[in-house]
């Protein structure tokens, strides 16, 4: 017996291995504006929050705000045209997006990624079993606010009682608990086992098929 009717996808680190496109992206502009680079360990872990947020940890901050709003807008024009140059699905992936959909679970992702690089990303690796793709834009709250989830359910036609949302990092954790879900979370993607155990999550899975065994 299903526990749910529909899954919520976080994108980078849970779905797609983004880790080097924006790596690449982000000390690419570093270095166009001549300010230092960015090891990717450090990238990483400034993942989560958007992409406004990631150029905002990478930059030096002595910098003004002029000055980081012309990187960012640089950044962004950048990132969403090569976006897939390195980027893939994480193993297993495909398959079960494609099992949960021939099981008739209605698939949203809800990002904090640009809404052009999500809606890109989702057309070429998941749009044949995810319905719904939303990221970030003027006008409504980012991720962990729940506005972003809440739309992606008013979509599907769900309630927050039918759904589950499935991250990678504590951003994730707060957004399923800002909009009353369940979370599972992942180990393949942009935090640290340990870290994620210790945000108490109803599930942490190490393989895609486990996200199967669950819902």
């Amino acid at each position: 017996m299903k526990k749910y009717k529909a899954v919520i996808f976080d994108l980078d680190g849970t779905l797609l291995n983004t880790l080097d496109d924006l790596a690449d992206s982000v000390n690419y502009i570093l270095k166009k504006f001549g300010y230092p680079q960015q090891p990717k360990l450090s990238i990483r872990r400034f993942l989560g929050n958007g992409i406004k947020c990631l150029m905002k940890l990478s930059l030096p901050s002595s910098l003004d705000e002029a000055a980081r709003e012309e990187a960012f807008l640089a950044f962004k024009e950048y990132y969403t045209a090569h976006c897939q140059i390195k980027t893939q699905a994480y193993k297993g992936i495909p398959e079960l997006l494609k099992t949960l959909e021939a099981k008739g679970y209605k698939l949203a992702i809800v990002s904090n990624k640009n809404f052009a690089a999500v809606q890109a990303l989702n057309q070429t690796y998941f749009s044949q079993n995810v319905q719904v793709a939303i990221g970030e834009k003027p006008g409504i709250r980012k991720k962990p606010a729940p506005d972003t989830v809440l739309a992606a359910l008013q979509i599907l036609g769900c309630t927050k009682d039918e759904a589950v949302y499935v991250g990678d990092s504590e951003v994730d954790k707060a957004t399923a608990d800002n909009s009353g879900m369940d979370c599972i979370l992942v180990s393949w993607g942009f935090r640290d086992k340990p870290e994620l155990m210790s945000l108490k999550a109803k599930y942490l899975v190490d393989k895609p098929k486990e996200i199967l065994e669950i819902v």
